[in-house]
């Protein structure tokens, strides 16, 4: 016999100030798991600055061996192989120095509290779901949390090296020497860090877009010559300018690409057989 499934009770349904308070108190938590969260990260100063932070101005950073290596390799000059940065950080104002120590804390909370965020989304958009897709609500976090935490790896210990050892050795002439103020290097590493994080999110934003119908497979197949362009361009905005450098960013960004295809064209066929039965 068939199971009749439990029709929901339309006075449980929510208005639009009910779904704003409710948005409001998922962002609230958030916000406070950001700021716990920063709050370790201010206290562990010398770990987030000395460790991670000036890390990439270091020429023995663990990145810089392995492109010395790479590019000994392949014969390619790449001025990776250099002990010591030709220049320095500095900070020009009173505050400067706090102001970078209470921003690189929040950014580092952020970071850090990024699955819990991510769980309150899932939260706030789960009651519009149905059951089982609701089941899923722990792939969806870990998987996303995994491509954020990969993509902040990466923007890490290989876009922010590369563009450090490019931009920190750049000269227009002998006459001008590289010292750096301490906001524009944090700028540095903070874009590239979070905009590699948010890159690697493309397969998650593809799922999405699928599952509601914007794109298909067979959008994203036609359109992958116009993405590599994309891609190269994004490598471009966020690399030192130089062949070498967009190519080993532009590399896993397509990877990204061709996966995010794979993932339409399951949930694509999916929602095909769901509008058969």
């Amino acid at each position: 016999m068939e199971r009749i499934a439990p029709q929901e009770d339309p006075s449980n349904e929510m208005s639009f100030l009910d779904h704003l308070e409710e948005l409001r108190w998922h962002l609230i938590r958030a916000t406070l798991a950001v700021v716990i969260a920063g709050g370790v990260a201010f206290i562990l100063k010398s770990f987030i600055f000395d460790v991670l932070l000036f890390g990439p101005a270091n020429g023995d950073f663990f990145s810089y061996q392995v492109l010395c290596r790479l590019s000994g390799v392949f014969g390619i000059d790449g001025g990776f192989c250099d002990q010591e940065m030709p220049f320095r950080i500095q900070s020009r104002t009173m505050g400067g120095q706090f102001s970078a120590h209470v921003w690189t804390s929040i950014t580092a909370g952020f970071i850090i509290a990024f699955p819990y965020i991510i769980y309150e989304f899932w939260k706030f958009v789960a009651p519009a779901m149905h059951g089982h897709e609701r089941k899923h609500a722990k792939g969806f976090i870990f998987i996303t949390s995994i491509l954020f935490f990969l993509g902040v790896l990466f923007g890490y210990y290989v876009v922010t090296p590369l563009s450090i050892n490019f931009l920190g050795k750049y000269q227009v002439s002998e006459t001008v020497f590289n010292d750096f103020d301490l906001s524009s290097y944090i700028s540095l590493v903070r874009a590239s860090v979070l905009a590699s994080g948010l890159i690697f999110e493309l397969p998650i934003v593809i799922y999405f877009l699928t599952k509601v119908g914007v794109v298909t497979p067979e959008f994203l197949r036609k359109y992958r010559k116009y993405a590599l362009v994309i891609v190269l361009i994004l490598s471009a905005i966020i690399t030192p300018p130089d062949i070498v450098s967009q190519i080993i960013v532009a590399i896993p960004v397509l990877v990204l690409y061709e996966v995010s295809i794979l993932i339409s064209r399951i949930i694509y066929r999916k929602e095909e057989e769901k509008l058969k039965k």
